[in-house]
């Protein structure tokens, strides 16, 4: 398997791309603050004729995150369409409704939930499903906290819906877990799990769907390019849709496609990369144009 090919700069290959894919947390912000220089990256490659569809592992629907992306200074020009794992998560829910689903999650997600007609259970001994979006609180709570919970709905054969695949992301200088990191625990204590966003298929046939709209025309799939820090969600879901991908090193996975001097060592991104049996076009340390 070939090496990256190191891409400090995105317009050198813009002209081969009509659609960026662009993942959000660890792309473009942090949690905290948003980084302007691949957000100026993403404004020039909408500026010179392409179109940015932005795409997250979020748990809520686009409609209820723009306004996070707005207070942490993520520019409107940045992006053209936004697809989350929630919006294609709630199709999910509603095929199961009215349920009732042991909800766990934050409270902050339950956007998720508006007008699904579910009704809620207190906990797995009395569900038909489970559905997560992340630990209650991901400033405290680890997987380990929810075991022996999560032991009662795998003995019951109850299929646990995950609305967010990442198993971290970055909240300023800190990893914070996810619904991915969840589902894997509920994984290996033998249950059931569905999950609708990265690498799965269904997010991204909504995201090709937006671009179709924003192209006027069918997709070209040899000029899509994938843009995200996640190995297993980003690289991984790029791969399984055969479309191009650009892997960031300064995201989640810090310092381990780094050399000694900061900069990206393609050959610690590939080490990297293959570890998961996932491969990238490009890589670069930080989006730039």
């Amino acid at each position: 398997m070939t090496l990256p090919h190191a891409l400090p700069h995105l317009g050198a290959v813009a002209g081969d791309y009509d659609i960026l894919l662009c993942d959000v947390w660890g792309v473009i912000h942090n949690g905290r603050e948003s980084w302007a220089t691949p957000c100026e990256a993403l404004m020039r490659f909408n500026r010179e004729g392409g179109h940015v569809v932005l795409i997250s592992n979020s748990p809520r629907p686009a409609s209820d995150v723009i306004a996070q992306l707005d207070g942490l200074g993520v520019p409107r020009e940045a992006w053209k369409a936004f697809v989350t794992s929630g919006d294609a998560t709630r199709a999910e829910l509603a095929k199961r409704a009215p349920g009732p689903a042991w909800i766990v999650g934050p409270e902050r997600d339950a956007p998720l939930y508006a007008g699904l007609g579910l009704d809620r259970a207190a906990g797995a001994e009395d569900a038909a499903f489970i559905s997560v979006t992340g630990p209650v609180d991901d400033t405290t709570e680890t997987p380990e906290d929810y075991r022996e919970r999560f032991a009662v709905g795998a003995a019951r054969d109850l299929e646990l819906i995950c609305a967010n695949p990442d198993r971290v992301v970055q909240r300023g200088d800190k990893l914070i877990y996810c619904g991915g990191a969840l589902a894997d625990l509920y994984e290996s204590l033998g249950g059931r799990v569905v999950m609708a966003g990265k690498p799965y298929a269904p997010i991204y046939d909504l995201a090709i769907k937006e671009a179709q709209t924003l192209l006027g025309r069918p997709v070209d799939r040899s000029r899509v390019l994938c843009i995200g820090d996640g190995v297993v969600t980003d690289i991984m879901g790029a791969n399984a849709q055969a479309l191009d991908c650009l892997f960031i090193a300064q995201g989640i996975h810090g310092d381990q496609a780094r050399g000694e001097d900061g900069t990206l060592d393609p050959a610690r991104a590939s080490d990297l990369l293959k570890a998961e049996t996932t491969y990238a076009r490009y890589a670069a340390l930080e989006l730039a144009w």
